[in-house]
């Protein structure tokens, strides 16, 4: 995993509530945002790696649905996360 523990931490630190809680929404959000940019990245260099793309796929639904998941809990926090994630809806 190219992500060591400290950046984790910083992650989760910035968008969760802090380094330790990791199942934050937000937190996890942003870390499946981290992963599916440097997934991009690699896609970008290596077009016929069909199982990176697989994963890749699979991390986008599971970000999709945490952010399904805040749509219906709390509309703030959604629209807080995209905003600092720069995701579109």
């Amino acid at each position: 995993m190219y992500l060591t523990k400290e950046a984790k931490e910083e992650l989760f630190a910035k968008h969760g509530k802090d380094a330790k809680n990791t199942g934050s929404a937000e937190g996890q959000i942003a870390l499946f945002t981290a992963r599916i940019n440097h997934l991009t990245e690699h896609l970008k260099k290596n077009r016929k790696d069909f199982n990176t793309e697989r994963s890749l796929v699979k991390l986008v639904g599971k970000r999709r649905s945490l952010l399904d998941y805040l749509t219906k809990k709390d509309v703030l926090r959604y629209r807080a996360i995209v905003k600092e994630l720069g995701l579109r809806k």
